[in-house]
């Protein structure tokens, strides 16, 4: 499939922030460990490079192929950090009903339980990469919400944060949502009209900006907890350490 070009204009992300602050087994997650944000691959300039001045080492990128065709690494590919491709959907498209695409807090709840087990490989290679790059990983897919939201839970959970924790860091993104869709619609109008979407119809993902965002990621570590007791059980059987885990652990906690 060629997805179409787009005008792409170059801008700051609108839903970045570092995980930092949060309170983890052992203590609170320090700053410049993870970054979680929103598409990274049409930043401008200025921006890419001020995240390498402030210790960005490695990007992990949570998108589709098709997503990634449309913009490649942008400004940041000019910089000498690692790039990651480890998508958490490989097909947006095959991944929603085509009549009837579901976007309600509920449907988006059972699509992260999907990821976890689906993409768990992904997934634990994207901790390993956090827990070994020597600056800051920044995670991204291109609203920074519901992939990246689904990385910062596991990574929350490896940590020993509290549910409560990771559900309040997830919500954060709600207040962002309009400067998201603002931001991403050309790039993902380019790439809904590649794969056959009714763009007009597409427009009722407005519907996720009523409600409280807290219902998606508490249904998705509720349901975890209920089928796995350990939650990270997945990622566990897809090849997750405990070394890796006592790794990320160590540096979370560092000065």
């Amino acid at each position: 499939m060629t997805i179409i070009d787009t005008d792409l204009v170059l801008s700051a992300p609108v839903n970045l922030r570092d995980l930092g602050g949060i309170a983890i087994d052992g203590g609170v997650l320090r700053p410049g460990l993870a970054i979680r944000t929103d598409d990274l691959a049409y930043v401008t300039e200025d921006v890419a490079a001020q995240l390498v001045a402030d210790g960005l080492t490695a990007i992990i990128d949570l998108r589709s192929p098709a997503e990634v065709s449309v913009t490649g690494r942008g400004p940041l590919g000019e910089h000498p950090i690692s790039y990651h491709h480890l998508p958490l959907i490989a097909n947006v498209g095959e991944s929603m009903d085509r009549d009837a695409p579901a976007f309600s807090h509920e449907a988006m709840g059972l699509m992260y339980l999907r990821m976890v087990e689906s993409a768990a490989p992904q997934l634990v290679t994207a901790l390993n990469v956090i827990a070994h790059t020597p600056g800051a990983s920044a995670f991204h897919c291109a609203a920074g919400r519901d992939r990246t939201g689904v990385l910062a839970a596991m990574l929350l959970l490896a940590l020993g944060a509290a549910d409560d924790d990771i559900v309040t860091d997830y919500a954060l993104t709600g207040a962002n949502m309009v400067a998201i869709m603002k931001r991403t619609a050309p790039v993902m109008g380019a790439m809904w009209k590649a794969l056959g979407f009714d763009s007009d119809m597409l427009s009722t993902s407005s519907s996720l900006l009523e409600g409280s965002m807290d219902v998606s990621m508490r249904s998705l570590l509720d349901t975890l907890r209920q089928q796995y007791g350990d939650p990270l059980t997945p990622l566990r059987t897809a090849g997750l350490s405990d070394a890796t885990i006592a790794r990320l652990r160590e540096r979370a906690l560092a000065a």
